[in-house]
């Protein structure tokens, strides 16, 4: 096989081409720090990064929603708790009342500060986590208690009852809200019929039943705080769940993606060499002319 000028000139061009390809591909590896810059350069590669992608982009969201989940959950059992700090200054103003040493201007004196309680637990009761009502139900927009109206009694329908949940991760989801509607209506009675009893005269003995019930609604407070806490407990466990997934998801994403600095970095310093081996062999066989082959 006859080998001419030209064939040469055109092979050394031709792996010259590809030998600026392969060092450029490696200078934009290490600049990007990424193995693919487009799908074409490794679809296997890029097609498992999208899946990667994805994952992890679905634990952002969960976390995002485990944040919602603390919020609600936090601000609910923050308000039960201090309507439970209400309802513990109401069974010392009771005790003081019931004491049959007190004097009607003192009961008059502890029923002023009840009503200011029972107005503060009605306030408490349209507590909301931005501009959602929490204990509502489902009616979120509608405020349990209205001035001059009292609880709505709509929101005692099962069918406001129902709960508010969230998917926490793929598949489960957790309930957010609470719906003590009852218990808040039992509240406002009880300071309602307190206050009509000091204010018709009743006796210390008679007034002392009043403790009774203001125990059963604090039993009934904590009961329903212990089942916000089991919740919140389940929400903490979720969230260490998603930070071990999204650590998992980032790092399989990192190798899959990421370069190898160490090994690309000596791939184009080889790859340097091999290209200024190839100019200085190829200089010489280019610089031959005619004039030169005649001599």
């Amino acid at each position: 096989m006859r080998v001419t000028q030209s064939m040469l000139s055109g092979n050394l061009l031709r792996n010259l081409s590809n030998s600026y390809s392969k060092l450029d591909k490696l200078q934009e590896q290490i600049n990007t720090g990424k193995k693919v810059t487009r799908p074409s350069d490794d679809p296997v590669v890029a097609m498992k990064g999208i899946g990667y992608r994805t994952d992890l982009n679905n634990v952002e969201q969960y976390s995002r929603n485990i944040g919602e989940a603390y919020n609600w959950l936090d601000t609910t059992d923050g308000t039960l708790d201090t309507i439970g700090s209400v309802l513990q200054r109401a069974n010392e103003l009771m005790v003081k009342a019931s004491n049959d040493t007190s004097t009607t201007d003192d009961r008059e004196k502890i029923n002023s500060e009840l009503q200011q309680l029972k107005q503060h637990v009605q306030n408490l009761a349209n507590t909301r986590v931005g501009d959602r009502y929490i204990f509502s139900g489902t009616k979120t927009t509608t405020a349990p208690y209205e001035e001059g109206v009292g609880y709505d009694t709509n929101l005692s329908d099962p069918s406001f009852q129902k709960s508010i949940e969230i998917e926490v991760f793929d598949g489960i989801t957790l309930q957010i809200n609470t719906t003590p509607i009852e218990l808040l209506k039992d509240i406002d009675q009880m300071f309602e019929q307190i206050s009509t009893d000091i204010e018709l005269g009743a006796t210390g003995t008679e007034l002392s039943s009043h403790i009774t019930t203001i125990d059963n609604n604090m039993n009934k407070l904590l009961a329903t705080r212990a089942e916000i806490g089991a919740r919140q407990n389940r929400v903490e466990l979720m969230d260490s769940r998603l930070e071990s997934q999204e650590i998992i998801a980032t790092k399989r994403m990192s190798e899959n993606e990421d370069v190898d600095y160490e090994k690309a970095i000596v791939e184009m310093t080889t790859q340097e060499s091999i290209l200024r081996a190839a100019l200085s062999v190829g200089a010489q066989i280019i610089q031959p002319t005619l004039v030169d082959f005649i001599k």
